[in-house]
């Protein structure tokens, strides 16, 4: 706008430049060690459909209703071009079969945004997240009683978002189908991303909307049966296809194989693969072989672009080579997949219970996310959100069915299970 303006102190002053220098603080955020410029304006979102995951696991949001109120009215609002408001906008226009036709544009109503409405743009992951957290709160009385009503409509349009987001290969790509071939990549001008010139099908974004798609049905089960059914096989296929000889996932929007082998898991067991299925065993044999002595797991960022497993990554930034964000991702695989390692679980249950702060928090490690194989992305709010997740579905599904003899037990004393 700017240039479009004629440049110099007349252009600067320009009412479009002027509201352009507003949105700029959104992108700046200072953390512990400094000033950060985000790729986005924030992970609102995305950070807040795991976090109401977690609070719904653990039991917690009729216990803290205000919160979960106020958490699940942010999703209502940034449900893109769903709200009176977004449909009264200059943008639902473009969401017509015909105007999509001509821009080359995918379908947006019914999606969520990886942060806020201003985002605005669709991903696979980002709105199976939401769906699920949505899902999972809805009929809750402090919901119902307090919040705007998500319709039924609305849960339709999200998982129609879904389903047209899958490929031929029966995985998930993030904001688009792939429309291309890998030899593309041979014209990649970037000299900080990789795999950035055909959208692909990832684990995570197929293990999100897999999942996200198992809840609707449970929800739903009469919707497009045979549709979502098809989905749901066609996928976790694809997740097993993608599997390491190893047992792992390799994750590609975090850090990185606790990372994906947490979604591959996840995936597999909600599509209905059995706990003694060898996906699973290996995916659980690949976990035990990397726990540290201190019963935590840890890896960094050199995981990501070195395509192997960073034993010593956290050595650094986590405490004794562990990490609370890993160590949660871990045992979250561990548990969906019914571990019959018991002690190897409590161990990282003891240890994320060690490093939990008196005030309640865990502290801030390494890097935790990556877009792109090369870009390191800190995600503050995972080292809360999935150290109390583990926690969660440790004390109410895998300890009642695991423990024997009293034995789970933290140092202290504390009963886990209560």
């Amino acid at each position: 706008r700017f240039v479009e303006a004629g440049g110099g102190p007349a252009a600067a002053q320009s009412a479009a430049f002027q509201r352009h220098l507003l949105r700029v603080p959104d992108y700046l955020w200072v953390s512990e060690d400094g000033m950060k410029m985000q790729g986005y304006n924030g992970s609102q979102g995305w950070d807040t459909s795991f976090a109401l995951q977690a609070f719904a696991e653990a039991d917690l949001a009729s216990e803290f209703q205000e919160m979960s109120c106020r958490a699940y009215s942010y999703l209502e609002r940034t449900q893109i071009l769903s709200t009176p408001a977004s449909k009264a906008s200059p943008a639902y226009a473009y969401e017509s079969a015909d105007m999509r036709k001509r821009y080359y544009r995918h379908v947006s109503e019914g999606g969520w945004p990886f942060s806020s409405s201003a985002h605005g743009w669709p991903i696979s992951d980002c709105t199976a997240e939401g769906l699920k957290a949505v899902l999972c709160m809805r009929d809750l009385p402090a919901i119902q009683a307090s919040c705007a009503r998500i319709d039924d409509q609305r849960i339709f349009n999200a998982v129609n978002v879904i389903l047209t987001l899958q490929n031929v290969d029966g995985g998930f790509a993030t904001y688009e189908n792939n429309r291309g071939y890998r030899w593309y990549e041979k014209l990649n001008p970037s000299e900080v991303f990789g795999d950035i010139m055909i959208d692909y099908s990832y684990v995570e974004c197929s293990m999100a909307s897999l999942s996200a798609v198992y809840a609707f049905a449970k929800a739903f089960p009469d919707h497009r049966r045979a549709e979502v059914q098809g989905a749901i096989q066609a996928g976790r296929r694809f997740i097993k296809s993608i599997q390491r000889p190893d047992g792992s996932w390799y994750g590609s929007w975090g850090c990185c194989f606790t990372y994906g082998t947490w979604f591959g898991v996840e995936g597999l067991v909600l599509s209905g693969e059995p706990p003694e299925s060898d996906n699973l065993q290996r995916a659980c044999a690949f976990l035990i072989a990397k726990q540290n002595p201190n019963g935590g797991w840890g890896e960094d960022f050199t995981s990501c672009y070195d395509k192997a497993y960073a034993a010593h990554g956290m050595q650094r930034w986590g405490d004794e080579g562990s990490g609370v964000v890993n160590t949660g991702w871990a045992l979250l695989a561990l548990m969906a997949a019914e571990c019959p390692d018991a002690a190897a679980v409590r161990r990282g249950i003891h240890y994320l219970m060690r490093r939990q702060l008196p005030n309640g928090d865990w502290p801030q490690e390494g890097i935790a996310g990556v877009f792109n194989r090369a870009c390191g992305i800190s995600y503050t709010q995972y080292r809360n959100i999935f150290p109390m997740w583990a926690l969660a579905r440790y004390a109410r599904h895998y300890a009642p069915k695991f423990a024997r003899n009293g034995m789970d037990r933290a140092s202290d004393g504390a009963d886990l299970t209560a």
